[in-house]
C-alpha cells in the first residue's frame, strides 16, 4: 500500500515538474517570437495563465516584442490581458505605454480594465500621451479611458502632454485630441499650475493656443 502511495506521489510530481516545464518554454517561446512553438506547447497543455520569477505571463513577455500573431492566438486561447506582473505592469497597460496600437486594440476588444493603473496610478493613456503615441491616445480616447484622471505625480495625460514633452508636433496633436475629448484644461498639477502655464513656462505657443481655445486660464 505505501509503495502504491508513493509510485502515485513520485508520479504526480513527475507530472507536475513537466508542467512547470512547458510553461517556462511557453513564456520563453513567446518572447522570441516564435509563434509555431508557442501554439505548440499550448497544445501540449502549458497554460496561458503561468508567470516567470517576475510575474510576466506568456501575452506580456509577447507585448513586450510587440510579437502581434503570438499575443492573438494568446487572447484567443484565453489569456488574462489585465494580468499584472511584479511591477504592476499588465499586457493592456504596457501595449498602452509602449504604443503597441494593434495590440491594444485586440485587448480593448478583449476585455481590458480601462480604469486598471499602473505602479504609477496611471491609467494606459497617461504614458501614452508622454511618449507622443498619437493613435495609441486616439483609441484610449475611443474606448472611453477618463481624460480626466491624475496619477499619484499629480499629472493628468494633459499634464504629460505637455511637461514631459518636447512640444512637437506629435505632442501637439495630443493636446488637440485629449480637449476634444474634453480634458480639463484648467486642472492643476499638485503644486496648483495650470497647464497653460506650463506650455508658457516652455514656449510651447501651438499648444498655449489650444488651451486658450479650450477655456484655459
Amino acid at each position: 500500500m505505501r509503495l502504491l502511495l508513493l509510485l502515485s506521489l513520485l508520479l504526480a510530481m513527475t507530472g507536475a515538474f513537466a508542467d512547470d516545464a512547458k510553461d517556462r518554454a511557453l513564456i520563453q517561446a513567446a518572447a522570441g517570437g516564435n509563434a509555431e512553438e508557442t501554439r505548440r506547447l499550448i497544445a501540449a497543455g502549458a497554460s496561458v495563465h503561468a508567470r516567470d520569477e517576475r510575474r510576466r505571463t506568456a501575452l506580456l513577455v509577447a507585448t513586450h516584442g510587440n510579437h502581434v500573431e503570438i499575443a492573438r492566438f494568446l487572447i484567443a486561447a484565453g489569456a488574462d490581458v489585465n494580468a499584472k506582473d511584479d511591477i504592476q505592469d499588465s499586457p493592456y497597460l504596457f501595449a498602452g505605454a509602449a504604443g503597441r496600437l494593434e495590440i491594444l486594440k485586440l485587448m480593448l476588444a478583449h476585455g481590458a480594465d480601462l480604469k486598471s493603473t499602473n505602479r504609477y496610478g496611471g491609467t494606459a493613456l497617461i504614458p501614452a500621451c508622454e511618449r507622443g503615441h498619437v493613435e495609441t491616445v486616439r483609441a484610449l480616447i475611443a474606448a472611453g479611458v477618463d481624460v480626466n484622471h491624475v496619477n499619484r505625480l499629480g499629472w493628468t495625460g494633459l499634464l504629460e502632454a505637455i511637461i514631459l514633452s518636447d512640444g512637437g508636433p506629435r505632442h501637439i496633436e495630443i493636446v488637440r485630441l485629449l480637449l476634444e475629448a474634453k480634458a480639463d484644461p484648467n486642472l492643476a498639477d499638485k503644486d496648483g499650475v495650470r497647464p497653460l502655464a506650463h506650455a508658457r513656462q516652455r514656449g510651447y505657443r501651438e499648444i498655449e493656443r489650444l488651451l486658450l481655445a479650450a477655456g484655459a486660464n
